[in-house]
């Protein structure tokens, strides 16, 4: 399973891949506006990033940018992923999953822009990304479960019905909260997940790790010749 990163801050990006080696990152207008730049600076400085640490192509380092949500036709949402993809060969276009959206991410698909389907909220939904051909569709996870959802079913029913018909859309869990989700999506059969920063840290913790090495380390302390 792989790794991304929720974030438009650069800083956090690099730090990301040079030391836990996230394979990839996913950003929305929310993460844009926190990183306190334009969207089209944020663009620029991760494509910039990619170059430099020779991470060109999209299998290696994937990123995905969505556009301006207020796009309410396939036409407009087309022709601002086509310049959007056009900073850099890594770059997918995420598109909201509603009938504008899905037909932009056809539209898309066919003249080799990849997508990510996003906001989606059941699998009635993530069948129809699979089916136009979509690289990525990312159902929500922490906003399903703030609601009271089952996050984990309805991931895994989708996981169950790709396998069943040999799609080869990317399933990304998106917005995950913390250790415990992020191990439900694995066991869910999930392709990526995607959180940030803090959640990743977070969730490499345990209390017993730090009660273990405590322990090791008084017992080193007190063993003759140390």
């Amino acid at each position: 399973m792989k790794y991304f990163l929720d974030s438009g801050k650069i800083d956090e990006i690099k730090y990301a891949y040079e030391m836990f080696g996230i394979d990839g990152v996913t950003t929305n207008p929310n993460h844009i506006k926190n990183s306190g730049k334009p969207f089209m600076t944020v663009v620029q400085e991760v494509a910039d990033f990619i170059k430099e640490a020779g991470l060109e192509g999209i299998d290696k380092f994937p990123v995905s940018f969505e556009i301006n949500p207020h796009l309410l036709t396939w036409q407009e949402m087309v022709e601002a992923a086509k310049k959007v993809s056009s900073y850099s060969p890594n770059y997918v276009i995420k598109i909201p999953c509603c009938e504008q959206g899905l037909i932009a991410a056809k539209k898309l698909e066919e003249v080799g822009i990849p997508t990510n389907v996003t906001l989606v909220f059941s699998p009635s939904q993530a069948i129809q990304a699979a089916r136009l051909g979509a690289k990525f569709v990312s159902p929500f996870i922490g906003w399903k479960e703030n609601s009271g959802d089952d996050g984990q079913t309805y991931v895994k029913d989708i996981a169950d019905i790709y396998a069943i018909y040999g799609y080869e859309t990317e399933i990304i869990a998106a917005a995950c909260r913390n250790g415990r989700q992020i191990s439900e999506m694995a066991t869910a059969g999930v392709d990526v997940v995607t959180a940030g920063l803090q959640v990743y840290r977070d969730s490499f913790y345990h209390p017993f790790t730090d009660y273990g090495l405590k322990k090791f380390q008084n017992a080193w302390d007190e063993t003759l010749g140390n």
